[in-house]
């Protein structure tokens, strides 16, 4: 018992800077989660309809993000990020050093590798709308950007949901690797905690149990989604 009040919200608990620590995780997936499916929806149309530059562009990119690991972009972004910052200061007349924070490095890293795993569920999704539904937008003459947000991008979506879903809950998992820049996340303050007190099964057990229920409810809000999303296509083609 003595054990288990190191978790709760005494004078002597832990319980509320692991609250904190697990709303900071939320708040750097969702960030890196959100700049993940803007690069990623850009990615995808680079794929499947953009020109042949762009297609080099977007497969280049896809290449390089899921073939170098997580944690070594997120260390070009957090030490390699403070340099060109830095210059780019010192170029403008403003004397650095400049810094970078934590947050702003994993969120981007975090973001730029989700962005591309994203992009390959946003392709497929987007190859399995019917062509004819495409082609109908165009002879009513749709603009591209028209055709893309009434016509592509609702469909597609109904499709994507579920992958959606599984890259959301990578970029949670992921987001345990920001630790690395000192940001205080779950992953930091379990590993603080733990060495403070010597009880490293009690606060890594605790850490686990955060990350399970962020995921946890994040699939059932995805489960609801995908339930509306189907329920109103399904609507819309009746």
């Amino acid at each position: 018992m003595e054990d288990l009040a190191l978790l709760g919200f005494g004078p002597d608990g832990w319980g509320k800077v692991l609250v904190q620590a697990g709303l900071m995780t939320l708040a750097v997936s969702v960030a890196a989660f959100v700049v993940g499916l803007a690069l990623g929806t850009l990615i995808a149309w680079g794929r499947v309809s953009g020109g042949g530059v762009a297609r080099a562009l977007a497969h280049g990119y896809t290449a390089v993000m899921r073939g170098v690991p997580e944690i070594l972009v997120i260390y070009l972004f957090y030490f390699g990020g403070r340099q060109v910052v830095t210059a780019v200061g010192t170029a403008l007349g403003f004397p650095g050093p400049f810094d970078i924070s934590g947050f702003m490095a994993g969120m981007l890293a975090i973001g730029l590798i989700s962005g591309a795993n994203q992009a390959e569920v946003l392709r497929g999704a987007w190859q399995a709308v019917p062509k004819g539904t495409i082609e109908a937008g165009r002879v009513v003459g749709m603009s591209r950007f028209t055709l893309f947000r009434r016509v592509i991008a609702p469909q597609a979506l109904v499709t994507a949901l579920p992958g959606l879903g599984n890259q959301w809950q990578s970029v949670i998992k992921e987001s345990a690797l920001v630790s690395v820049t000192g940001l205080v996340e779950t992953m930091r303050q379990v590993s603080v905690a733990a060495g403070t007190t010597q009880e490293h099964f009690l606060f890594y057990a605790a850490g686990a149990a955060i990350y399970l229920a962020i995921t946890t409810l994040s699939d059932q809000l995805f489960r609801l989604a995908e339930r509306h999303s189907l329920r109103g296509h399904q609507q819309g083609g009746m």
